[in-house]
C-alpha cells in the first residue's frame, strides 16, 4: 500500500513538468505578435521602468520581511499566540513585491 502512495506522489509531483514539456514545444509554434508602433526610445525606457519597478520593490519587500519577521519571532517568542497576527504582517509585507511584479506586469503590456 506504501508503494502505491509513494507512486500517486511521485506521479502528482512530475505531472506540472510533464504537461509543461508537452505545451513548450506546441507554444514555440506561436507566430509572435506585430511589432510594436513605439518609438524605439520610448521600448528602451519602457523595458528599463519595468526592471527598475521590480527590482526595487522586491528590494524593499526584502527589507520588510526582514524587519517585520525580526520583531515578529520576539512577538512570539515571548507570546506564543501572537504567531498568526506575525503571519499577517509578514504578509502584508510580502505584498510589496507583488505589487511591484504587477505594476511591471502593466508596463509591459503597454509595450507591445
Amino acid at each position: 500500500m506504501k508503494a502505491i502512495r509513494r507512486l500517486a506522489v511521485v506521479a502528482a509531483a512530475l505531472a506540472p513538468l510533464l504537461l509543461y514539456m508537452l505545451l513548450v514545444p506546441v507554444l514555440a509554434q506561436v507566430e509572435p505578435p506585430a511589432t510594436s508602433q513605439l518609438p524605439p526610445e520610448v521600448v528602451k525606457w519602457g523595458f528599463i521602468a519595468a526592471a527598475l519597478v521590480t527590482g526595487m520593490s522586491a528590494i524593499g519587500a526584502a527589507y520588510a520581511v526582514a524587519v517585520i519577521g525580526g520583531a515578529a519571532m520576539g512577538a512570539v517568542a515571548e507570546k506564543p499566540e501572537t504567531a498568526g497576527r506575525a503571519l499577517v504582517f509578514l504578509g502584508l509585507a510580502e505584498g510589496i513585491a507583488i505589487y511591484g511584479l504587477i505594476i511591471a506586469i502593466m508596463i509591459l503590456g503597454r509595450l507591445t
